[in-house]
Formats: C-alpha cells, sequence, structure tokens
C-alpha cells in the first residue's frame, strides 16, 4: 500500500516533535498553578481527613469485632 502522506510514519513522528512541545509549553503556561500556601492546606486538609477516616474505620472494626465475638460466646 502506497503512502499518500509524507507525515505517516517514523519521519512525520519526529518531524512533529517541536510542534507538540510547543504545544505543550503553550497549554502549561494557561494553567492556574497553586501557591504554596494553597498547596501546604491542602496538604494539611488530606492528613487530617485520612486520619478522622482511619480513627471512624478503626471504631466501626472493633464494634464489628465486639459483636462478632459476643455471637460467638452465645453460640459456644
Amino acid at each position: 500500500m502506497a503512502r499518500t502522506n509524507e507525515k505517516d510514519g517514523i519521519g512525520g513522528f519526529f518531524r512533529n516533535i517541536p510542534e507538540f512541545v510547543n504545544q505543550v509549553k503553550a497549554e502549561t503556561a494557561k494553567v492556574a498553578w497553586p501557591t504554596r500556601r494553597e498547596t501546604t492546606m491542602t496538604a494539611v486538609m488530606v492528613v487530617i481527613m485520612t486520619t478522622v477516616l482511619a480513627l471512624f474505620f478503626f471504631g466501626v472494626d472493633n464494634a464489628f469485632n465486639g459483636l462478632a465475638q459476643l455471637l460467638l460466646k452465645l453460640v459456644g
């Protein structure tokens, strides 16, 4: 099958790299990057929420464990 477009294949790939890099730079310039303070606050919130959820699931796990132990004592 004959190629109808010069940009097909490996050669076309390498010719498109500079255009791709320029597009990436242009899109990166449009990004609203967070400030150091925003990043720090987000990280702190993640740690707090992770801790709260860990404590919640620890409590739920202990409650179910206690219930299972109680039911096993009744059966045995």
